[in-house]
């Protein structure tokens, strides 16, 4: 490591690793992969929404020339699912189809124009069964059991899981506050659209072993999945994760097509590929849950906040996935970034006979944060509070505990705040702008990483492995899945500064079963800080290996020397040193290749009561965004014309790499707030493109002020947390409170649209209020 005060690759602005090979083409994507005599899957999916299969008949599907293999449901029952509570899946549908999508066939074929006959020719008897598109239909009791969509599921009902919490007494804090204010928000569900599909990748081989390529966030889940449904022990079976174009929380579950590829390769013998379409990948879906929200927020006279009171009826789609975890989210990630005394939470996730919803990024968090801050703004304006000032008495301090026994390290969301306050002339624009124009403020946190893992057992979280040979080069081992964030440069970056050499000596290989260790994987913002840590820890043990080298060399005692700059060096007199090749030629003596390894696993923390876990993390980052728009009142046309954007990261091990996070934060949740929305019709997805998906597009995005705050938090792999989830939940809200500074309006269901907002913009015109910035604030809303 460089010397004391002074970082070497730490904090500075570097490419990732891996992004010449993406830009030149060079990296290998799944679909890339060629194998000998490799086949092309394809799979029969329902037209139905809910539907027993009274028949399958594959004969003449069987009998095409070039058609290898045909799997149905019934020749393999096996469950599986990323959540062991709620193994709700199988690999193709075995008794009946439960959204339309759902897979029922699937076939191995020489090439994709036989697969897709095949599949024309196979014949399917459906019995159409009552299907559940509402949330509210899946509350209620179903008169015949073989119409419910899971069977295990909350008594007679379609409910999934509930979950009921209560810290304090809220209904006192109600009943002696000076102000409870209480909203209901609706929010639709939207998808991850990362750009590259999903695709994998089967070959059981002549030695009877399993080899599964897929673009996948969790290598180690599917891993463990594919033993499930196979029945194969996890030594038989190898996954290997190449490089993955975008994934967002869309990949981070075992998915049945990786089941279905491995059946049917095990049962023709040789390679086979499944690469979905876009339509199939919407059919795929995990995006982010519809939601519906109430929450009422009480307030002293003084501003503080006293009460938090969240109601979530979430649908949850076909499958559990990680929806217990959901469910959770929803409630407990509203307990920060403000003090909170009092606070309630009932949560539900229902099954309904609509394309899976899942985990996406800010998992869990966003539509909530949404309703608390912009029922905040609410409060602020009626008690006639400057909101940021509101925000800024209210926050947590660091160090502390939350009501639900969250740990709190570091906090720099305070100076945060002041910070985009200054940087924004939020003073001087704080309803002082032109009607039309307006800013706004929110803030967030969240988790850097689970501190439970989803299988409870004594096994690391993370673990690395190094090795250093007579090359001079080192090479890290790791099952973190870098899927576009940019983990395996971190990885470097820790190894690298602990040993004191550039990051041209470091090779990273990542994702493959056999080779690499084991880590949980790609979601709750957890790698930086958790295989970070590993990383970390193993290279401070080949530091100690080759700092006894150089005290053996130049004769001085261990304790004085540092690594930096590609040599070890006695800090006291540096014209004692080493060079870094020196001292690797003697570590290596009479002993061969330098074999590290380093771990990590959450200190014990949380509470005792029912659902205490989840939500735990070793630390949490915060985020404070004001944003100014510009509202056109005769069309109700929304321009986002800045951003600025203050995220606590701990510690911007690449500044580059966390602004880029913040900026596809941001760029995501414009995309749900103005323009994203799942269209159903009778199950049916409508809009399963990128034509008729609306997204954001560049010329819509704003431009964005990064302010990395570094709170330097104590348990970070230098001081870093996570930035690649959190920056996205202020967003919206941010957004909506700037729309209600620029024209007055009100926005409680998401996207918002022109058309709401000029209904909203009329609406006040019809009141008489066409210029509405004085004292009296009139309002309008959106519902």
């Amino acid at each position: 490591m460089a010397a004391e005060g002074e970082l070497g690759v730490v904090g500075k602005r570097i490419p990732l690793v891996d992004a010449l090979k993406k830009t030149t083409g060079e990296g290998v994507y799944t679909d890339d992969i060629k194998l000998p005599g490799m086949l092309v899957g394809k799979i029969l999916r329902s037209p139905h929404a809910h539907a027993r299969i009274r028949e399958i008949d594959t004969a003449s599907a069987a009998a095409l020339p070039g058609v290898v293999a045909v799997v149905v449901g019934k020749e393999n029952r096996a469950n599986f699912g990323v959540l062991p509570i709620s193994k709700d899946e199988t690999a193709l549908a075995v008794d009946k189809v439960i959204f339309v999508g759902d897979q029922v066939a699937a076939v191995a074929a020489v090439d994709e124009e036989t697969a897709l006959e095949a599949l024309d020719l196979i014949r399917v008897e459906y019995e159409p069964y009552p299907a559940f598109l509402r949330p509210e239909d899946s509350l209620k009791p179903v008169t015949d059991p073989a119409h419910k969509i899971h069977e295990r599921t909350l008594g007679d009902t379609n409910i999934h899981k509930t979950v009921d919490q209560d810290f304090g007494d809220v209904e006192r804090a109600f009943a002696a506050a000076r102000l409870v204010k209480r909203n209901h928000f609706e929010f639709s569900s939207v998808t991850h659209a990362f750009t590259e599909p999903h695709c994998a990748i089967a070959h059981y081989d002549s030695g009877g072993r399993l080899t599964l390529w897929s673009a996948t966030q969790v290598p180690h889940y599917v891993h463990r999945a594919l033993a499930e449904v196979t029945g194969l022990p996890m030594h038989r079976i190898r996954v290997i994760k190449p490089m993955v174009g975008g994934a967002f929380g869309g990949k981070s579950d075992p998915f049945p097509h990786e089941m279905a590829a491995a059946l049917l390769s095990m049962k023709a013998g040789r390679p086979v590929k499944i690469l979905f379409d876009r339509e199939e990948v919407f059919l795929s879906h995990h995006g982010r849950h519809p939601t519906r929200t109430d929450v009422a927020v009480s307030v002293d006279a003084a501003g503080n906040i006293t009460g938090l009171d969240l109601k979530a009826l979430i649908d949850g789609g076909a499958w559990g996935s990680f929806g217990v975890v959901t469910t959770y989210y929803n409630g407990v990630l509203s307990a920060g970034p403000y003090k909170l005394e009092n606070f309630r939470y009932s949560g539900t996730r229902v099954y309904t006979n609509k394309p899976p919803c899942g985990a996406m990024r800010g998992h869990g968090a966003v539509n909530s944060r949404y309703a608390f801050e912009v029922t905040l703004d609410e409060i602020a304006e009626e008690l006639g509070q400057d909101p940021c000032e509101l925000r800024l008495a209210n926050f947590l301090p660091p160090y502390t505990k939350t009501i639900n026994e969250f740990r709190i390290t570091s906090n720099g969301i305070a100076d945060g705040m002041r910070e985009v306050m200054r940087r924004s002339e939020w003073s001087r624009k704080f309803r002082r702008l032109p009607y039309g124009r307006g800013v706004g403020v929110a803030c967030g946190f969240y988790i850097s990483g689970s501190a439970l893992p989803i299988h409870w057992s004594k096994l690391p979280q993370s673990t690395v492995h190094l090795k250093l040979d007579m090359d001079g080069g080192i090479t890290i081992h790791s099952g973190a899945s870098d899927i576009g964030q940019g983990s395996d440069t971190v990885l470097a970056q820790c190894v690298a500064e602990v040993l004191g050499v550039g990051l041209d000596r470091v090779r990273v290989y990542t994702a493959d079963s056999d080779m690499d260790p084991v880590d949980l994987g790609s979601y709750s913002s957890r790698v930086t800080f958790m295989a970070g840590n590993a990383a970390r820890r193993a290279a401070e043990q080949v530091r100690a290996k080759l700092i006894a080298a150089a005290s053996r060399l130049t004769g001085h005692p261990s304790e004085g020397f540092v690594l930096a700059r590609e040599r070890v060096v006695y800090a006291t007199d540096p014209s004692v040193h080493v060079s870094f090749t020196e001292a690797l030629a003697e570590a290596l003596a009479n002993n061969g290749a330098l074999i590290a390894k380093g771990s990590y696993q959450s200190p014990p923390m949380g509470g005792k009561f029912k659902g205490a876990a989840a939500g735990l993390s070793p630390t949490y980052s915060f985020q404070a965004y004001v944003s100014e728009v510009e509202v056109d009142p005769e069309t109700g046309f929304i321009a986002v014309k800045k951003v600025w954007a203050a995220h606590d990261c701990g510690r911007a091990l690449n500044p580059t790499a966390v602004e880029g996070q913040i900026e596809g934060s941001i760029h995501m949740g414009l995309g749900q707030f103005m323009a994203e929305n799942f269209r159903y019709n009778h199950g049916n997805v409508l809009n399963p493109n990128f034509l008729d998906y609306k997204m954001l597009s560049p010329a819509e995005m704003p431009e964005v002020e990064c302010v990395l705050i570094e709170s330097n938090d104590p348990e970070g792999p230098f001081g870093a947390k996570e930035s690649g989830e959190g920056p996205l939940l202020p967003i919206l809200p941010c957004v909506a409170n700037a729309i209600y500074d620029a024209v007055g309006v009100r926005s409680y269901r998401l996207p918002v649209t022109p058309e709401d907002i000029l209904l909203g913009i009329q609406r006040n015109r019809a009141a008489g209020i066409e210029r509405w910035k004085h004292p009296a604030r009139p309002r309008e809303a959106v519902r």
